[in-house]
């Protein structure tokens, strides 16, 4: 039973509060400016946001709001986040680094992942992307439940960490692999990726060993808009963030084709989305408030994890 949930990225128990009438409870993030992006559920049920600023927000199993849990500092070397994954089957928390995002540059922060013990939020590992370059680590899989892989939407890469691995290997670097995002893994173990950039779903095919065999375009039933997180429910059945499609979709692979359905829409440009129990949790960027002149100086608080009922929950 374990084994399924983790492949399906799904939890035991519920994360957050329901309405009497079954409604799921939206979750407040307690603080200012946050800016989220992703947002990923252990199996225990407890919520994990990154931020811009690059404090990891947690929301316990059956809590109301989402509260810092780990901060920047000078040991952590937190800068600013975008991945988040819970990785129960070792018991760790992975974040995508980066510089800051929407800010003045910082000397010496490189894009790269960073592991941290899930019960304690201790850093233990840091993974910085080699070479020099753009580079934008965006979001995070596994593999074989030891297996990871990691996107660079800047840098067009996607790079390996094996499991006892010590650096990040490149696994592919291709122009068309340029806007890179959403990652993730189906049921029968296929790599499926998407393109903030190039508004595309594909599927990225592997050799026997594992090694990168090439990229096939999904045919879609609609268009996307800034797809951006991507998160199995369970086989060949996906969750998808757009951003700048503020919406969240099932995205259900069929071959060469993938069905795009959409279950929430009236989003504020959501980066992330994750899943509970047959619950869905997204998170809205608001970007919006940090590049749009008009609105740099108003507040774009608050910052709420919109929670939502998912259709035909197995």
């Amino acid at each position: 039973m374990l084994a399924a949930l983790l492949l399906a990225g799904g939890t035991a128990m519920p994360a957050a509060l329901h309405a009497a009438d079954g409604t799921p409870a939206d979750i407040p993030i307690n603080g200012s400016r946050i800016f989220p992006e992703s947002i990923s559920a252990d199996i225990d049920g407890n919520l994990y946001v990154g931020s811009s600023s690059g404090t990891i927000y947690r929301v316990e199993s059956e809590g109301k709001t989402a509260e810092p849990w780990i901060v920047p500092s000078a040991e952590n070397g937190l800068t600013s986040l975008f991945g988040v994954l819970a990785d129960d089957n070792r018991g760790l928390l992975w974040v995508c680094n980066n510089a800051p995002f929407g800010g003045p540059p910082q000397p010496g922060v490189k894009s790269g992942i960073k592991s941290f013990d899930l019960q304690t939020g201790e850093l233990l590992g840091t993974y910085d992307f080699p070479g020099d370059g753009p580079a934008a680590c965006n979001d995070i899989t596994i593999q074989n439940l030891a297996d990871l892989y990691v996107t660079d939407t800047a840098g067009g890469r996607i790079f390996h960490l094996a499991p006892d691995g010590q650096e990040l290997e490149l696994f592919v670097q291709d122009p068309a692999l340029v806007g890179v995002d959403g990652i993730a893994i189906s049921g029968d173990g296929t790599m499926y990726i998407n393109n903030v950039r190039q508004n595309l779903v594909q599927r990225v095919n592997q050799n026997p060993d594992e090694s990168y065999a090439g990229l096939t375009t999904l045919t879609l039933s609609e268009p996307v808009s800034g797809p951006d997180a991507l998160r199995l429910v369970g086989g060949n059945r996906f969750l998808q963030a757009e951003g700048s499609g503020n919406r969240v979709t099932y995205v259900d692979v069929d071959g060469d084709t993938a069905k795009i359905t959409p279950i929430r829409t009236g989003l504020d440009s959501s980066p992330g989305v994750t899943h509970v129990d047959g619950v869905a949790y997204a998170t809205e960027g608001k970007i919006a408030y940090m590049f749009d002149p008009a609105l740099k100086d108003k507040s774009p608080d608050p910052f709420i994890i919109r929670a939502f009922n998912l259709p035909d929950w197995p």
